[in-house]
């Protein structure tokens, strides 16, 4: 998938795409706390995306 982009591995484009999300959510005012977060990110850790 990220084949011909400018990301280096699969964690970057995780990390892009993370960041992207939380920014829709802050742009739609809806409420992202920092528990929901964390919650993602030890999801994400559990797959082996994140370190």
């Amino acid at each position: 998938m990220i084949e011909g982009t400018g990301f280096s591995s699969v964690s970057d484009y995780v990390t892009y795409v993370l960041r992207e999300l939380v920014a829709s959510y802050e742009e739609s005012k809806l409420d992202f706390t920092r528990e929901d977060e964390e919650r993602i990110k030890r999801r994400l850790r559990a797959l082996g995306y994140l370190d």
